[in-house]
């Protein structure tokens, strides 16, 4: 299991498995919840009764993305995984796996894809119980945890060999905090391209933005090292029902005008697209 550190306010005491249960030095614990994820989420880390993603967008990414619509997405970012592991240990041979956080992990589908062998070295964080709920009953292999990334992340300094932040949060100065002198970070933020024909029928609009830059240069502040951009790109067609989950999970769907405009629409060809930053934290 992914050892993970204390949350509650200032202490960052390691948390011990004890039964179904974490302890730590200070005497805080933490119960596992049912579903096989760990709450590490504080009364002040909540900014509203219900935080994270609404359960619509959850379930309509979940949809999205069973129905492999990210396997390129996928594939691409594979080889930055494997170069990591092996570059570690060809200077330092491993007796554990690599440690991996993944930030805003939503109903966690890309941890079992790019991290099927590494279990041990997986946690998972999101601020949505239901997106929590969904990945943990789908991987119960992985380690899952209810927290607000934003405030505190739950490993202790220089501890981690990834985070990987895909379309989620990216806090900079703690995922500098917990990357180990040799760690990566992997962000993907949506393409220029990403939805446009979606987005220019629905919206009747088709901004082009790029993203990427602002990430780089956000991580870059708090002393990441930026090694490399990639760019996906691929066309796929969709159905009614398919084009009803691409709005709810990006929040494009919740306007009147816009639903009226979705309506008509009972299939079209789209194009997704992703820019994907590799960072290191030592130089």
């Amino acid at each position: 299991m992914f050892e993970l550190r204390c949350t509650v306010r200032n202490c960052r005491e390691l948390l011990q498995p004890r039964d179904r249960s974490l302890f730590c030095a200070a005497g805080h614990h933490f119960d596992r919840a049912k579903e096989g994820y760990w709450s590490l989420l504080q009364p002040q880390d909540r900014r509203s009764k219900n935080p994270g993603d609404a359960d619509a967008a959850v379930l309509a990414r979940h949809r999205w993305l069973e129905r492999g619509y990210a396997a390129g997405l996928i594939e691409t970012l594979r080889p930055w995984i494997a170069d990591s592991a092996s570059s570690d240990s060809a200077t330092v041979p491993r007796t554990t796996v690599p440690r991996t956080i993944d930030l805003g992990c939503g109903e966690g589908s890309f941890g079992p894809a790019l991290f099927s062998d590494e279990a041990d070295g997986y946690c998972g964080v999101d601020l949505s119980k239901r997106a929590i709920k969904l990945a943990a009953r789908g991987w119960p292999a992985g380690t899952w945890v209810l927290a607000n990334a934003d405030r505190t992340l739950p490993a202790a300094d220089a501890s981690v060999d990834r985070v990987i932040s895909l379309f989620g949060r990216r806090p900079a100065a703690e995922i500098y905090r917990v990357l180990s002198e040799t760690g990566i970070c992997i962000v993907a933020v949506p393409g220029e391209e990403d939805l446009i024909e979606l987005r220019e029928q629905v919206q009747q609009a088709g901004h082009r933005r790029s993203r990427w830059q602002m990430a780089v240069d956000e991580l870059s502040a708090a002393g990441l090292t930026f090694i490399e951009h990639k760019h996906w790109q691929q066309r796929v067609d969709l159905d009614t029902d398919a084009i009803a989950d691409a709005l709810a999970m990006t929040y494009r769907g919740v306007r009147h005008s816009q639903q009226t405009r979705l309506e008509s629409l009972a299939a079209m060809t789209v194009t997704l697209a992703a820019d994907l930053v590799l960072l290191r934290r030592g130089s």
